[in-house]
């Protein structure tokens, strides 16, 4: 399954960051982030809960920068 999120990061460098954090969470088969348009693509892994990983990705993002958010 695939979704798209809009997010908002400050510089291309935090949205690169949200990428690979997005990338290194459970239940994440890949993720893409497009800092021009702000939205972060994520393909889940079969079976995954892509509400609790979504929630474990923002919180993590979080961390990256006050200014990251993912709007879920």
């Amino acid at each position: 399954m695939k979704k798209i999120f809009k997010i908002n990061a400050d510089c291309a460098n935090c949205a690169n960051e949200m990428e690979s954090v997005a990338n290194d969470t459970e239940g994440v088969k890949n993720a893409v982030v497009n800092f021009m348009t702000l939205k972060m693509t994520v393909e889940f892994e079969d079976g995954a809960d892509f509400k609790a990983v979504m929630k474990n990705v923002r919180e993590r993002c979080r961390k990256i920068d006050d200014e990251c958010e993912i709007f879920l």
